[in-house]
């Protein structure tokens, strides 16, 4: 067609970095995966290690990849063994061996005598191959056959003897011309001068791409400069030293004495050689001088064998970045691409997924490094969490037996019967038909037809007003005494915490709620100090002085209704003295009751609604917080673990709308 330009593609893997097409990572699994670990007492950075090391749904983690990667090592060492080159001169000697004593019977032309001499030449070959091989060196074969497969040893040993340096050299020269193997000793002497000059800091890049320019075709891994030639060649190189050495002192022996016989040229073996010292001098650092014990079967020759230890050192290196153990480790640090060589594109997939959590969780800001450089849950990350668990309370509650659907209006009082202009933070509900009203008025006047249908803007929303509700002093009081760690309270007590602090922070702004923590001593927390807090070792559970942090919070909001909310697994067993320490004893005193109950009448006058919440089964337990309760008309409430967060948020619901009973109210949970 005149003018038509046609474009044209090529498709191939794609290789430049995580896959475009990908699903995006979940990043919503690795902050809940985190932030359990770090309520447990992990710190932020080590929750996400340990994130990462475990994997996801249907993602494999760095444990999983890193025990593939040693199964595979260890697979390779069982199923191989080395010799293999040095079973197939065997086999070659010994047919060539057969043929020519074939020849010898069939010759009737020959003279006995020579017969004789070259039949005792046969019978009485050195046992080692070496020996034997060396040792026909100048034999003048009388069967071609036999011949042929004689030359076939020198061929298999020069073609070998260059696959351990240059790999797939061994299936390049097969049925080599002389004009092939004198073009690759012009390739040894041009490469062993170039490695040479560059020692002396001579050489220039033009050298370099005259060079590859003539031989290129002998280095697949295309090298984009002589130091990446130099780091392939090296690497190779030093893994045929390893696989020598990985060999029985038998079997080294023999190859010293047959490579002599390769291409039946001795300038081969000193040309490589020369290559090895130059290399090792250029790259000291590459392992040389290590060794593996191979047990298994199947034989490999030395160009094979040299790749097996190549692919065992590449292995021992993925290990290393796996484990993220060094100073600074990050998992792009792992080479996918060996990766993919080793164990397949699945577990590069696996390991470029991993790393792009790592970068992500870094960079959405759930993480964030602090004054110390280290790295902490970020308050978005804490509504994140405060949401998703209040979320699961909400649904805890709405299982009970009788429970009410928790996703209501959100009316906060009665309807006063005007309505005003949304704003942040708002929780009343909307007013459907002012707001229509204005979305119409507003399209209208931007030029649009409202015949042809409407979108909302936040800026057309009104809501109800309503009469405003009497506001709360929240005080949560949890215990941090050991039992609560030792009997795998915990975590549960963290996440009614953060269940807690976001139904208020996001429900009930005018609320204020104070978060305050006992053991031997109590405490006042923020949320973020709370979730981070390891498992406190020290025995006591000093109420008294946690409740003597409550009252102070409560004289500090007097026009706010006081609400106590106390979870406990144990009696008191400390409280404070004049001089401000902690006093303890097991089993409590009767001055720590005393003092604990004194300062609880301290609450009750104040007009607090009390709440305990018992965690356990101690009887003891169970009739001091009857008592208790019964003193200031408060309630216990007995759940289990799982459900200490959907109790804890029903019962302050239940103070919050008085009248409802143990459901919750006018709350819209998303």
């Amino acid at each position: 067609m005149p003018g038509h330009h046609q474009s044209s593609f090529s498709y191939g893997r794609y290789a430049g970095g995580p896959d475009p097409l990908a699903p995006p990572v979940d990043l919503a699994e690795a902050l809940d995966a985190i932030a359990e670990d770090v309520m447990s007492g992990y710190s932020p950075e080590q929750a996400m290690r340990e994130f990462l090391r475990r994997g996801g749904r249907n993602r494999q983690g760095l444990d999983d990849l890193a025990g593939r990667v040693q199964q595979r090592r260890r697979d390779l060492l069982q199923q191989h063994r080395l010799g293999g080159t040095l079973d197939q001169i065997k086999e070659l000697l010994d047919a060539a061996v057969l043929e020519e004593r074939k020849q010898l019977v069939r010759d009737a032309m020959m003279d006995n005598t020579d017969r004789a001499f070259r039949e005792m030449r046969m019978e009485n070959l050195p046992s080692s191959t070496a020996a034997a091989v060396n040792e026909l060196a100048d034999y003048d074969w009388q069967s071609q056959e036999a011949r042929q497969t004689y030359e076939q040893i020198k061929d298999l040993l020069g073609r070998e003897m260059l696959d351990q340096r240059f790999a797939g050299m061994k299936q390049a020269l097969e049925n080599a011309t002389d004009e092939d193997r004198e073009a690759i000793s012009q390739m040894l002497s041009d490469l062993n001068d170039l490695l040479e000059k560059h020692a002396r800091g001579e050489d220039t890049p033009e050298d370099f791409e005259d060079f590859m320019a003539k031989h290129g075709d002998a280095f697949p891994e295309n090298p984009q400069n002589v130091d990446e030639l130099i780091d392939a060649l090296a690497q190779r190189s030093a893994a045929a030293q390893r696989m020598l050495r990985s060999m029985s002192a038998e079997q080294r022996q023999e190859l010293m004495s047959l490579s002599a016989q390769a291409f039946g040229s001795p300038e081969l073996m000193a040309q490589l050689d020369r290559l090895d010292s130059a290399l090792q001098g250029l790259r000291p650092g590459e392992d040389w001088t290590g060794s593996e014990r191979f047990e298994g079967q199947e034989g490999l020759g030395l160009g094979d064998g040299t790749g097996v230890l190549q692919d065992l050192a590449e292995l021992d290196s993925l290990a290393e970045q796996l484990s993220q153990s060094y100073a600074g480790s990050t998992l792009s640090d792992v080479d996918v691409e060996s990766l993919a060589r080793q164990l397949g594109d699945e577990a590069a997939v696996s390991a470029r997924t991993l790393a792009e959590l790592e970068r992500a969780m870094k960079e959405s800001g759930y993480l964030r490094r602090g004054a110390d450089g280290d790295l902490r849950l970020s308050p978005r990350a804490m509504r994140r969490l405060g949401k998703s668990l209040l979320r699961d309370a909400a649904g805890r509650l709405s299982g009970r037996q009788g429970g009410r659907e928790t996703r209501l209006a959100g009316a906060a009082g009665e309807a006063t019967g005007s309505t005003r202009s949304w704003q942040f933070g708002d929780i009343e509900p909307w007013d459907v038909g002012r707001t229509m009203t204005n979305a119409i008025g507003r399209v209208a006047a931007e030029g649009g037809n409202p015949a042809g249908g409407i979108r909302l803007d936040v800026r057309d929303v009104e809501v109800r007003e309503t009469e405003a509700r009497t506001q709360a002093a929240v005080a949560l009081l949890v215990d941090t005494s050991f039992s609560m760690a030792a009997e795998g309270r915990w975590v549960p007590m963290k996440r009614t915490a953060l269940a807690l602090h976001h139904l208020v922070s996001t429900r009930f702004r005018g609320d204020r709620l104070q978060l305050i923590t006992f053991g031997r001593y109590a405490q006042q927390r923020d949320i973020g100090e709370l979730t981070a807090l390891a498992a406190m070792r020290e025995q006591g559970t000093n109420l008294h002085h946690g409740l003597t942090l409550a009252t102070r919070f409560f004289r500090q909001h007097p026009t706010m209704q006081p609400v106590l909310l106390v979870v406990t697994d144990g009696e008191p067993t400390a409280h404070l003295v004049g001089n401000g320490q902690a006093w303890f004893s097991w089993p409590p005193e009767p001055e720590t009751v005393r003092a604990t109950v004194a300062e609880l009448d301290r609450v009750g006058r104040l007009g607090a609604e009390v709440t305990f919440f018992r965690l356990g089964d101690d009887p003891g337990l169970e009739r001091f917080l009857q008592s208790m309760a019964h003193r200031v008309d408060g309630r216990v409430v007995s759940p289990d673990p799982a459900d200490l967060g959907a109790a804890v948020v029903g019962e302050f619901l239940r103070h919050r709308y008085p009248g409802t009973g143990s459901t919750f109210g006018d709350i819209a949970w998303e």
